[in-house]
């Protein structure tokens, strides 16, 4: 892998892990039309996952240094016995949601591999589908009617339903942000609640996805090169901020259907390349 190489994935993996349209799909399109794939990629693109988790922190330090802080008061509140789900205030109520949310990830951690597989293989049928799926669901969601929820109003009957979206992202073509974002539209979030709640759910799952992949590497004695990891990490970082900035306007101003139908052109055209190398009996590459 090139620097430019390096340079490229890490401005798609920046704009598309916030953006509506996945990241792993946009990674694994272009990793498959120059050639870089297979486990050597898998590490790459979770060092610029690590680098989109700083941006979240930026953009959202003083959201999650609360949460912190609520957190460290909610273990002490359990210790001394004077936890009480009755009476948690909006910091409390938002991380038992994404604790929620989290949980419902793990009946997708049985396929782990199988989601893996999707990425890796040769074909990129599969990615089209999931382009249109997201497509699907960005489309209803501009189309529900606008929900007032906050933080402090979230159940988890919400949670659960977020937390099962976001299972469905790991399939490379869903997005992560999107069904996360949407489905906490379905569920009658406000709209900056819907963001908020979505990418700081992304914390936890995004990290912990990244040292499973970095573990896996590691045994593996994968290597992408340390420049290279640096340059992506830092280049995903500063993409990945604009990004943050970006979807939090377009989704207050009602302008997220532009999602729906950039996905649903892009789910068309990947299918028909799709074909296209079925019938050519290999894939089409710009390597």
């Amino acid at each position: 892998m090139s620097l430019i190489d390096a340079i490229i994935q890490a401005i798609v993996q920046g704009l598309t892990e916030f953006l509506p349209v996945s990241s792993s799909g946009h990674l694994s399109l272009y990793q498959h039309f120059t050639g870089n794939s297979g486990e050597g990629a898998l590490m790459f693109s979770a060092i610029l996952h690590l680098g989109t988790l700083v941006a979240v922190f930026v953009a959202f330090s003083k959201d999650i240094i609360a949460l912190i802080k609520e957190l460290g008061q909610m273990f002490k509140d359990i210790f001394k016995g004077k936890f009480s789900f009755k009476t948690m205030n909006p910091e409390r109520r938002m991380i038992i949601m994404i604790i929620v949310s989290c949980l419902c990830l793990a009946p997708f951690a049985l396929f782990k591999s199988w989601f893996e597989s999707v990425a890796q293989d040769t074909s990129i049928f599969a990615e089209g589908l999931c382009f249109l799926y997201t497509a699907a669901i960005l489309y209803m969601s501009d189309k529900c009617k606008k929900g007032s929820k906050e933080a402090g109003d979230i159940t988890a009957k919400d949670a659960v339903t977020v937390g099962l979206f976001q299972g469905v992202a790991l399939l490379p073509g869903v997005s992560r942000s999107g069904s996360t974002i949407t489905s906490g539209l379905f569920s009658g979030f406000s709209r900056e609640t819907a963001v908020k709640y979505s990418f700081i759910l992304g914390i936890p799952v995004i990290l912990l996805s990244c040292l499973l992949e970095l573990k896996d590497a590691l045994v593996s004695n994968v290597s992408v090169g340390i420049g290279n990891c640096f340059v992506g990490f830092v280049v995903a970082a500063i993409v990945g901020i604009g990004a943050i900035k970006m979807v939090s306007w377009l989704v207050k101003t009602d302008k997220f259907k532009v999602f729906a139908y950039y996905t649903f052109v892009l789910g068309v055209l990947v299918i028909l390349i799709s074909f296209i190398e079925f019938c050519m009996g290999h894939p089409i590459t710009f390597a």
